[in-house]
């Protein structure tokens, strides 16, 4: 099945006792078992599983091309699910991150990480031979984000992954910029593809959740150990709003894409601002990436730089573009990554990774692409 029926049929068959179409919400933290020891249909407590979670595990699994046996694991956020991948992790085992990423995924790396014996390392994944560089034997889990936030920065996961399995390393995506819709990691050797299911996967601003996704059995089962323990487990209501957002987040990719590359094009042309950064357009060398693993589409996030006092008037006077700190819903986003993705980062490490005070980023929505670029000339000024 292609991708848009795997997204409204896979995990959501019809209830069996009524025959409801669209999967149940069971709000249930307990199940009744059979006799001591003997559950019914393999539901014990909610920590261990619930329904309507594994309905969204299911899906996403399919979208991410994942086995049928290693349905996804759902957290209560990404960051939970990040963290759950970082517990793989012991002391002295060392971490390479590429060093443009979510500010908070940097944040967890140094805050618990590295206090508890973990050598955590960083490189540029723009230049994906100079990353491949900094794997040696020693590197045992090596972190990527492409497209990367906030500069959408590309790396050529197939490549990173044969050097990192070379030196026994996993590699891990995060591919919640992407989404399934334009990127497959697993498929291209990726062991660990993380979301944050809070942005375009849920797709409307109201459901909180992460998912960890693998093609290895035995992986799962220790990630799957790890949730059971630290219980970072989705609610069945976030997982229920998530299966709903999921069902039209083809044709929602579709359209953040097309408006996205529109936007990125006015913007170049546009006198006040300096630079803009939208994957396979304003990087003509990182093009081939984004036909070789995007499904050749760039995404929905366009960054800009411009004087600061520029970025400051923009970031105050739209009106269809909302300022908040997050990404991936119907609504045009506007955000000012140095005081809110990556505020938690020293100015020095911010100014390291090029983040400026003049950068402002973009998550382009659904609403009409000509009253977006009118938003944003006339709060450019």
């Amino acid at each position: 099945m292609e991708f848009a029926t795997r997204a409204i049929h896979a995990g959501q068959e019809p209830e069996q006792t009524t025959g409801a179409v669209i999967p149940p919400i069971y709000p249930t933290t307990i199940y009744a078992f059979e006799e001591p020891g003997v559950s019914r249909a393999g539901y014990e407590y909610i920590r261990y599983g619930n329904p309507t979670r594994h309905a969204l595990e299911t899906c996403l699994a399919s979208l991410e091309e994942a086995p049928a046996e290693c349905p996804a694991l759902c957290f209560s956020s990404g960051m939970a699910a990040i963290d759950a991948a970082f517990r793989l992790l012991r002391p002295n085992d060392r971490l390479l991150l590429a060093r443009d990423v979510y500010g908070g995924t940097t944040h967890l790396a140094e805050t618990i990480l590295r206090p508890n014996g973990v050598v955590v390392e960083y490189a540029d994944a723009s230049n994906t031979e100079l990353f491949i560089e900094a794997i040696t034997p020693g590197t045992c889990m090596v972190w990527l984000e492409t497209p990367a936030n906030p500069l959408l920065q590309l790396t050529d996961i197939a490549a990173v992954v044969q050097a990192a399995h070379d030196a026994g390393a996993l590699v891990a995506v995060d591919n919640t910029f992407a989404t399934p819709y334009l990127q497959n990691p697993l498929a291209l050797g990726a062991d660990i593809v993380m979301h944050s299911s809070t942005k375009y996967l849920g797709g409307h601003s109201d459901a909180l959740g992460g998912a960890l996704v693998v093609r290895d059995p035995a992986l799962r089962a220790r990630l799957w150990e790890i949730q059971k323990v630290t219980g970072a487990v989705a609610s069945p209501f976030d997982c229920w709003l998530t299966l709903r957002g999921i069902r039209t987040l083809a044709v929602r990719m579709q359209t953040h894409c097309e408006n996205a590359l529109r936007i990125a094009q006015f913007l170049m042309g546009h006198p006040r601002v300096r630079t803009v950064y939208y994957p396979g357009l304003t990087d003509p060398n990182q093009r081939p990436l984004v036909q070789k693993q995007m499904r050749g589409m760039g995404g929905g996030m366009v960054s800009m730089e411009l004087e600061v006092a520029d970025a400051e008037k923009l970031l105050k006077s739209t009106t269809l573009f909302t300022l908040a700190g997050s990404l991936g819903g119907v609504e045009s986003i506007i955000s000012y990554p140095a005081k809110m993705s990556h505020a938690a980062l020293p100015v020095e490490e911010r100014r390291a990774r090029g983040i400026s005070d003049g950068l402002v980023r973009l998550s382009v929505g659904l609403e009409n692409v000509e009253d977006l670029i009118a938003d944003l000339e006339q709060a450019l000024g």
